[in-house]
């Protein structure tokens, strides 16, 4: 009887050891993804900067806008408080035609000015483009991988809606999103969106938070999801309110019925490839497929400018 006590005391005092363990490890998971220690996004200059480098062909573009101050702010007061930024741009001409452009992971507005070339320069459409929850010049301690993101742009769409609306008080909007954002795009077309929103583009969007932490968790760190996912997944609802399982793309596409191009590349590594297909066959028709041959994360449109722009807006116009 002693002996098995000491073993039940020793069992208890593992599985103890083992919770303490996971639950450290889950909170440090939590600030690592959630509150990471460096958020390129929120140096706007740097970020401008970065675009203009990397895509060559924006620069004057960007340069003309500056110089014709046509780059305007707003801000709305969230929920809980905190204060969330978001740039616009009138089309060269007058037009309701409207692309809501939604950044990545630790990016800002100035992330998607490259997307916003396609849209202003390229097709003559106005520009939206939010800054999301703790990104770029929005408040926020907590990054939200594009779940209580979603209603954000749900009130950023009805301002766009009103800024650029036409003789019938509405505008036509297309929602895009690459990466995080493409998530985000996603969790919004599964919501009761207005009728202003014509179809979505995303780009590079992950099944769900669970999938690309699990994903993220044996990619860096070498760990199965079990228990660490589990309990950092809890204690997330505890602590922002929502869970890594219901952060959902793949339950939202299922209930969107408006057309949605998907664009992922060929080679994607951060938000693999393989995510692109579930995420396609859940999604109602209308829909469209492109998968860019050896194109990595979030690359497609710099490694094939020409096809992407041609794709992109053949779809778009089609439905705007």
């Amino acid at each position: 009887m002693q002996k098995s006590r000491i073993t039940f005391g020793c069992l208890g005092i593992f599985v103890g050891f083992v919770l303490v363990l996971s639950i450290l490890g889950s909170a440090y998971l939590i600030n690592f993804a959630l509150r990471p220690k460096v958020n390129k996004g929120r140096d706007y200059a740097g970020q401008l900067a970065v675009m203009k480098s990397r895509y060559t062909w924006i620069a004057p573009w960007v340069d003309s806008l500056n110089k014709a101050k046509a780059f305007h702010d707003t801000t709305i007061v969230a929920p809980d408080g905190d204060r969330h930024h978001a740039v616009y741009v009138a089309a060269p001409f007058k037009t309701a035609k409207t692309a809501v452009l939604v950044h990545g992971y630790t990016d800002c507005a100035m992330s998607m000015l490259h997307m916003g070339y396609l849209y202003n320069k390229v097709m003559g459409m106005n520009l939206f483009i939010p800054d999301l929850h703790a990104s770029g010049k929005s408040e926020g301690k907590s990054i939200q991988m594009g779940w209580p993101d979603r209603l954000d742009v749900l009130r950023w769409i009805g301002i766009a809606d009103s800024l650029f609306a036409d003789s019938t008080g509405h505008a036509r909007i297309v929602v895009h999103g690459i990466s995080m954002g493409a998530a985000t795009t996603m969790d919004v077309s599964g919501e009761q969106t207005p009728a202003s929103v014509k179809c979505f583009v995303e780009d590079c969007g992950y099944t769900s938070v669970w999938d690309e932490f699990e994903y993220e968790l044996a990619d860096q760190f070498h760990l199965p999801a079990f228990p660490m996912l589990y309990t950092a997944s809890a204690l997330c609802k505890l602590k922002y309110g929502w869970s890594f399982g219901e952060s959902s793309p793949l339950k939202q596409v299922a209930k969107c019925k408006k057309p949605m191009l998907f664009i992922h590349g060929g080679n994607d590594t951060y938000v693999p490839t393989r995510m692109v297909y579930p995420l396609y066959a859940a999604k109602p028709a209308p829909k469209q497929l492109v998968v860019f041959r050896r194109s990595a994360h979030a690359s497609s449109y710099l490694d094939h400018h020409d096809a992407y722009t041609r794709i992109v807006s053949q779809f778009v116009q089609r439905y705007l």
